[in-house]
């Protein structure tokens, strides 16, 4: 670890912070040294486990939810009373139904707003009830974690790619109006090897990735390492999206 890279006495809050990107998040910025507070929906119990191996102390969990604002408030009112100031916010929780982008019957309009909430309301809400806290580091870090689907137009489903195409534009009018104390980024993934896609298997994703210029797959500490970056060697960026998916936009 470099000093550049150093976060010790820095303190991170990972929404989606008990599985795939997000737990490798979490690893990331704990073995570099900041404290670490893992938000998770439903897997408490995973969430208590992945604190358990987490170098250093003060980690901590919270239960949100983004679809429920109560979650939200509580989550802030906790980082309040346990951090004082949040230095760095990943935007990491979320979730996708594939649906074929022809079949618009079976992408109904429920569905449709549940994932547009997850992708776009939620990251908002938590930004803004997190704001005091991140003004109060001074040097406070953003970063949305979106997807390629967002610019591509292709991806798990229409609601999907619409959700971070409008996350991605969010990103880009919050690094404009939040600083210079906060910064906010926009961190679009390809096809990553976790278990967020249902029925997306490591075959499918091998098969995929030998079409792409690196030909390798994008692995979750692929993402993480890119997310540590834009908090640690990125000082001058913000409103922008920084892409991780072997070339296969391209």
């Amino acid at each position: 670890m470099t000093q550049l890279s150093n976060l010790t006495g820095k303190t991170a809050i990972v929404t989606g912070g008990s599985n795939g990107i997000g737990a490798a998040t979490v690893r990331m910025l704990a073995g570099h040294g900041a404290r670490v507070m893992i938000g998770y929906h439903k897997r408490e119990g995973a969430a208590r486990e992945l604190m358990k191996i987490l170098p250093g102390s003060g980690h901590d969990i919270v239960q949100v939810s983004l679809e429920e604002l109560s979650t939200v408030e509580a989550m802030a009112r906790k980082a309040a009373d346990t951090f004082k100031a949040v230095d760095i916010l990943v935007n990491s929780a979320g979730f996708t139904h594939p649906v074929p982008h022809k079949n618009l019957d079976a992408l109904d309009i429920p569905q449709f707003d549940s994932i547009l909430l997850s992708s776009v309301r939620g990251p908002y809400s938590i930004i803004r009830a997190l704001l005091p806290l991140l003004r109060a580091s001074g040097e406070a870090t953003v970063i949305n974690v979106s997807s390629i689907s967002g610019f591509t137009g292709s991806g798990s489903s229409v609601a999907y790619c619409a959700g971070k195409a409008a996350l991605d534009n969010m990103s880009v009018s919050l690094g404009r109006a939040l600083g210079p104390e906060i910064r906010v980024l926009s961190v679009s993934p390809g096809a990553t090897a976790t278990d967020f896609v249902p029925g997306r298997d490591r075959a499918r994703l091998e098969i995929e990735a030998a079409k792409t210029p690196m030909q390798k797959v994008v692995e979750a500490d692929d993402v993480a390492l890119a997310i540590l970056a834009c908090v640690t060697h990125l000082r001058r960026t913000t409103g922008t999206r920084i892409i991780v998916d072997g070339g296969r936009h391209l």
